[in-house]
């Protein structure tokens, strides 16, 4: 990636997690290929992705077979001081965009650029705040680009929004028919958050999958048990599923919990259903009959008010009853399904280079500051840099430390 001279645009992306590392692969494939060249690292974290992960991230996309490095943040910021690429794409998770943003670009002036990789509606200040020192913001739905424009200008964020297609989407395809057809449940790490709602959730498939045998009822996981992810899983299906059938409440063989890429589970499912999985949309777009449950709420705190009259609400009763929808076609315009001639994120993307490379890019002021910001920036950059034993052992040297400083606290005042 040295600088040659040939007016061709490199852009080195960079991600923490299972779902940055997809978007990001993905992202880069969108990106035309002539005159551009692209790179993939993986900084390294506690949800760094594992290589099963890895693979399946930049399985389908112009990456596929190319090592995705791990490394450190010191590692990275070496790397891109001797190689200067034009354009960073610091795809993570938001404190670790805030704490690389500070850290990497020093006397270098690259393009900044983040996003989110799936659904992001409604747009929250944090999401913002995190990113505020990027020149540009990447989303995937005119109500996405929406909201946050109105909430950056709120917040004084300088920086632009680009429109680009969620990447991941699969193309509409016949389908390919034969063998039992299947009902997909997409799992997520944050909703439902409580151990009985989830439960709840397995009883339901379990229920289906005993009224319809004809169906393979499959817990698509986007991450086993052992494996990090974007957001940490207090309750994982399946070490749910086991403790379930331990206790005579469900069949051990009734569902089945897999993993690797959802499109392959899509192709030919007579249903999906989900929380508030961005799979949804994958689902939408292979045009498979969906519920999206509202059981637990239909909120911001459940991911799933974007679906909002989409068509496809539904509940436990109707997983057990197998009434699945379509969506609304309406609905599919104004959410993550625009023509692709609207997109506007690689026309700015280019525009900010030529920017970049004639001195015009200004310096974009993080809007998060203070003391306490920096410490935070710190440990981010601690953790980043450390092997993740030695961020353990850190963690629990500082929980023992918090511990006696409690007890410390405790004698003294009993003593007063």
């Amino acid at each position: 990636m040295e600088r040659d001279g040939d007016g061709r645009i490199r852009v080195m992306a960079v991600a923490d997690s299972d779902s940055y590392l997809k978007w990001s692969a993905a992202l880069l494939g969108a990106l035309p290929g002539e005159g551009w060249d692209t790179d993939l690292a993986v900084v390294r974290s506690p949800v760094a992705p594992s290589a099963d992960q890895v693979r399946a991230a930049v399985a389908g996309t112009p990456l596929e077979g190319r090592e995705v490095p791990v490394r450190g943040a010191l590692e990275l910021r070496n790397r891109l001081l001797r190689e200067r690429p034009d354009v960073l794409m610091l795809n993570c998770t938001g404190p670790v965009v805030d704490a690389l943003a500070h850290a990497l670009v020093g006397e270098w002036r690259p393009v900044l650029v983040s996003g989110l990789p799936g659904i992001s509606v409604p747009a929250t200040e944090r999401a913002w705040l995190y990113r505020s020192t990027v020149d540009l913001f990447v989303l995937h739905s005119h109500r996405e680009v929406a909201e946050f424009t109105e909430l950056g200008a709120r917040l004084g964020a300088t920086g632009g929004i680009g429109l680009a297609t969620l990447p991941f989407l699969p193309e509409p395809r016949p389908r390919a028919g034969g063998g039992r057809p299947r009902v997909v449940f997409a799992s997520q790490a944050k909703v439902p958050a409580e151990q009985g709602q989830r439960e709840q959730v397995l009883l339901g498939l379990a229920a289906l999958a005993e009224a319809r045998p004809d169906l393979e009822v499959v817990v698509k996981l986007r991450a086993r048990e052992d494996e990090a992810q974007t957001h940490k899983e207090r309750y994982h299906y399946e070490a749910l599923w086991r403790y379930m059938a331990a206790r005579g409440e469900v069949r051990p063989d009734a569902v089945a919990f897999r993993t690797g890429p959802m499109v392959e589970y899509l192709e030919d499912a007579a249903g999906f259903v989900t929380v508030s999985s961005t799979a949804a949309l994958e689902a939408f777009a292979l045009d498979v009959p969906t519920l999206v449950l509202t059981d637990f709420g239909l909120n911001a705190e459940q991911i799933n008010l974007v679906f909002e009259g989409s068509g496809v609400l539904g509940t436990l009763d109707d997983v057990r009853a197998a009434r699945f929808r379509r969506v609304d076609r309406g609905w599919l315009r104004a959410n993550y399904f625009h023509p692709v001639h609207e997109n506007d994120w690689v026309r700015r993307l280019t525009t900010l280079v030529a920017a970049a490379r004639r001195g015009e890019l200004p310096r974009r002021g993080s809007l998060l500051t203070g003391p306490e910001q920096q410490r935070r920036r710190t440990r981010s950059l601690m953790r980043l840099s450390l092997p993740p034993t030695a961020v353990r052992q850190l963690g629990r040297a500082r929980r023992r430390l918090r511990a006696l400083r409690a007890n410390l606290r405790g004698t003294l005042a009993s003593r007063s």
